[in-house]
């Protein structure tokens, strides 16, 4: 079976993304912020991305190891997903 070629504009878009995220966090950091904002700041404009995107970008952009990486991203996850609850019932 032949494998589905993905379009070079939609990588292209989904690494802006990810470059743009990991910058902000970086940015977070530089100037103070907690590694929790900054990784939930990476994590609002990354939230479609795969898990794997999503922890490594918070390793570069937040300063977090693999295991606190995961741990955010578990956590920034169920904080966004109680806020669109939040949201849509009020």
């Amino acid at each position: 079976m032949a494998k589905k070629m993905q379009e070079p504009k939609e990588a292209t878009a989904d690494q802006q993304t990810i470059e743009k995220a990991i910058a902000e966090g970086r940015a977070m950091i530089d100037q103070g912020s907690s590694k929790i904002d900054a990784a939930m700041a990476i994590y609002r404009l990354l939230e479609d991305q795969p898990q794997e995107t999503i922890v490594q970008a918070f390793q570069t952009g937040a300063t977090l190891t693999e295991k606190g990486a995961l741990t955010y991203w578990y956590n920034c996850r169920r904080k966004l997903a109680k806020e669109k609850r939040a949201n849509a019932s009020g």
